[in-house]
C-alpha cells in the first residue's frame, strides 16, 4: 500500500515563543493577579492574528518636528486638523501635555537624533527595548526619550521598569544617553538615578519568568 502523505493540516503548527516589547512588558509588570494572565493572553492572540495598530505615529512626528524647528507646538496644533477623525479626541487629549513638555526643553539647544532598538534577554524572555527618539543638547547631554500615552499616569513600578531597561541597554539604543520617560498627557518627564540595579534586575527577571509561563500555558 502507498505510504500516506502528510498534508499541511497534518503538520503541527510551530509554537509561538514568548516575546514582548518594552511597552507590553512594562504594562504586564504594572498589573497584578488575574489581570496579568488576561493581559498576556490578549498579547498572544494579537501575535497570532497580526493585530495591533499604533495611532500615535503622526503625533510623534509632529512633536519631533517642533523640537527640531524650535516651534512651540505649531506642528502639534496642525496635526489635530489632519489626523483621521476617529483619533481627533485622542490627539486633543495629548497635544496640550506634549506642548508643555516642549516648553520644558525650550531654549536648551536640543535636536532630535536617531536611536536604535535593542533585543534584551530578561531571564529567558526576549524583550525589544526602544526609545521613541533621542535628544542631543548643546551642552553635550544626550537623552533617550520614551513616551507614555496612557490615560492613567505612569505608576512608580512602570517608571522604574522602563527607565531601568532603557538604561541597561543604552549602549545599543543611544550610547552615553540618559533615559527619560515622558508622560505625554501631563507633560511630565521622569528620570532616575542608576540605583538598586541588582534588585530591579531580580524583580524583572521574576516578572519575565511569570510572563513566559503564562504565555506557554494551554489556551482555552
Amino acid at each position: 500500500m502507498p505510504t500516506p502523505q502528510a498534508t499541511v493540516a497534518d503538520t503541527p503548527a510551530k509554537p509561538l515563543l514568548p516575546y514582548a516589547t518594552l511597552l507590553a512588558f512594562t504594562r504586564y509588570v504594572d498589573r497584578s493577579g488575574p489581570a496579568k494572565a488576561a493581559f498576556v493572553g490578549k498579547l498572544r492572540k494579537q501575535r497570532e492574528t497580526g493585530g495591533g495598530f499604533n495611532p500615535h505615529s503622526r503625533l510623534i512626528k509632529a512633536l519631533k518636528t517642533d523640537i527640531d524647528q524650535h516651534t512651540p507646538g505649531t506642528h502639534l496644533v496642525e496635526v489635530n486638523d489632519v489626523v483621521d477623525p476617529r483619533w481627533q479626541r485622542l490627539y486633543a487629549s495629548l497635544t496640550a501635555g506634549a506642548a508643555s513638555y516642549l516648553t520644558s526643553i525650550e531654549g536648551q539647544g536640543c535636536r532630535v537624533t536617531r536611536t536604535n532598538d535593542a533585543l534584551a534577554m530578561i531571564g529567558s524572555l526576549p524583550v525589544r527595548i526602544s526609545a521613541h527618539f533621542g535628544l542631543r543638547y548643546d551642552d553635550g547631554r544626550n537623552e533617550a526619550v520614551r513616551l507614555h500615552f496612557d490615560e492613567d499616569p505612569p505608576t512608580a513600578d512602570l517608571i522604574m521598569a522602563t527607565l531601568h531597561l532603557l538604561r541597561a541597554n543604552m549602549d545599543q539604543i543611544l550610547p552615553h544617553a540618559e533615559p527619560v520617560l515622558v508622560d505625554v498627557r501631563r507633560g511630565i518627564a521622569y528620570q532616575s538615578e542608576a540605583t538598586k540595579g541588582a534588585d530591579v534586575d531580580r524583580w524583572l527577571t521574576g516578572e519575565a519568568a511569570g510572563f513566559a509561563a503564562m504565555w506557554n500555558a494551554p489556551q482555552h
